[in-house]
């Protein structure tokens, strides 16, 4: 899954700075749609992270049911946030 890609996808541009507060409520909707449907786990790891980057992620216990996908999920939030913080 590429993230240009996704953003077409779901939002319909490529472009972030171009999303407007519609298109980001409607795009979110379709993507949790998918997620809830999505059955392959790298699959819904992907939506789900990029959810997580548009501050809409589902809670990890109720995203994840196996616990290693949880603790990934984890690992992705703390490596989004040192990255924030201008990294290691």
């Amino acid at each position: 899954m590429h993230f240009d890609d996704q953003l077409h996808r779901y939002f319909g541009i490529r472009d972030l700075d171009a999303l407007t507060p519609d298109a980001l409520a409607a795009g979110l909707e379709h993507m949790r749609v998918d997620f809830g449907l999505e059955t392959d786990k790298a699959r819904r790891f992907a939506l789900w992270s990029l959810m997580f980057l548009l501050g809409a992620a589902p809670d990890l216990e109720d995203a994840f049911e196996d616990p290693a996908d949880r603790d990934a999920a984890r690992d992705f939030m703390e490596r989004m946030e040192r990255a924030e913080d201008g990294g290691d």
